[in-house]
């Protein structure tokens, strides 16, 4: 399925209403697991007052958002490739008084114009949708400054994307690889000037099930009708409770393998 139809309609919503846009920003953070891996590995770097972040592929700006409040005096440069998707994000963030400490920009990771050198980068399901993955870690790497961190969230080739057999097809049109190989990734870390520093699979059996049950058939339903909304709703009543239950688990446990990668890279010179 086509994932950004559903979020031009999502965006579409809430253009009139800024200020509700960290209501969806809550809801993504509770939903996705993801989200729960790369603000954990966040909690670890210790951020702090003139931490400069880079938040690559920043979308409608929920990690940008994150980070502004959670960390007090850190600034984020947030960059993407669909301005209208920036432009809510500068809506919201103005409406919040957070405009000071965040830049966003219209770019592209393969080919950045952005200036600066940064203390974190964030890529959170980006690489996946990028062909020419090597030439945006490269630029990664040249804008990290020495000791700099990359976090990287993707699919695994371990079933990521919803892929479980040879010949499926991934879950979300847009991607242009199923998922990563995690020797496969070191290699392209290394070769790009960065060392591996942790590594963790997210999407464990247990992780894999809620995904199913929070995400994937919500987004059927979303997909072939908003209208069917209210129809959601009601189905997170008794879904929630355990879906999130599952989504601790998940991180709590060390997964032997799972359909998604967490890694942080190092700048080491």
């Amino acid at each position: 399925m086509e994932y950004d139809p559903i979020k031009d309609r999502l965006g579409s919503l809430i253009d009139s209403y800024p200020r509700c846009l960290p209501v969806l920003f809550g809801i993504l953070d509770l939903l996705f697991l993801r989200t729960w891996y790369v603000h954990r590995a966040l909690r670890k770097l210790k951020l702090g007052p003139g931490t400069k972040l880079l938040d690559a592929g920043t979308g409608f700006g929920q990690y940008a958002w994150h980070m502004l409040r959670k960390y007090s005096g850190v600034s984020v440069t947030g960059i993407d490739l669909k301005e209208d998707y920036l432009e809510r994000a500068d809506r919201c963030f103005r409406a919040f008084g957070l405009s000071d400490r965040v830049e966003l920009f219209v770019d592209d990771v393969t080919k950045p114009q952005v200036e600066g050198a940064f203390d974190c980068i964030l890529a959170v399901d980006i690489l996946e949708h990028i062909e020419a993955d090597e030439v945006a870690l490269g630029h990664f790497s040249q804008r990290l400054v020495p000791g700099g961190r990359l976090i990287i969230s993707t699919p695994s080739d371990l079933g990521g994307s919803d892929v479980k057999a040879d010949g499926q097809s991934s879950f979300i049109g847009e991607h242009v690889r199923d998922g990563y190989n995690l020797g496969e990734l070191t290699q392209k870390l290394e070769h790009a000037g960065l060392k591996l520093e942790e590594s963790h699979y997210s999407y464990g059996p247990i992780g894999s099930a809620a995904w199913r049950m929070l995400i994937k058939i919500p987004l059927l339903l979303l997909g072939r009708s908003m209208l069917l909304m209210p129809l959601v709703a009601l189905y997170f009543i008794p879904v929630l409770p355990l879906g999130l239950l599952m989504n601790s688990m998940d991180l709590y446990l060390d997964n032997d393998a799972g359909t998604g990668l967490i890694v942080v890279a190092r700048r080491e010179t």
